[in-house]
């Protein structure tokens, strides 16, 4: 059921996403439209995200199934790899807000990444 509900929201946010992009220009929507494309960026990139770590997750436990015979490789679970990728796809749509008013630079995408370790260890620990 969260498989059907990322991937279809994924699809549906493309697909607005998409069409807003090629209707309207960035001073015709307006600061609402903004929000719209960054929040309709962050959904795109969840479902894109959590894709990755699930098919990812699957591909290492089928390569390691030969070099491990006690404890095999289990794959991640969905909704795990959706929780991993919710604060993973946040960093993209942060970097692009910070270049869009011109402020990103060494310094800023230090605070990212030191953003991305709190959040990724944060849902570890509350996954356990």
């Amino acid at each position: 059921m969260v498989g059907r509900i990322v991937g279809g929201s994924s699809i549906a946010a493309l697909i607005v996403l998409f069409i807003l992009l090629q209707a309207t220009t960035p001073s015709q929507v307006g600061p609402l439209g903004l929000l719209a494309v960054f929040f309709l960026l962050y959904v795109v990139l969840v479902g894109v995200a959590t894709l990755i770590l699930l098919w990812g997750s699957n591909a290492l436990a089928i390569a390691a199934r030969p070099f491990t015979s006690k404890r095999p490789v289990k794959p991640v679970a969905l909704q795990k790899s959706y929780y991993y990728a919710s604060v993973l796809a946040l960093a993209p749509v942060m970097i692009l807000a910070m270049k869009s008013i011109g402020s990103l630079g060494v310094y800023q995408l230090v605070l990212v990444g030191i953003f991305l370790l709190i959040g990724l260890l944060y849902v570890a620990k509350r996954m356990n």
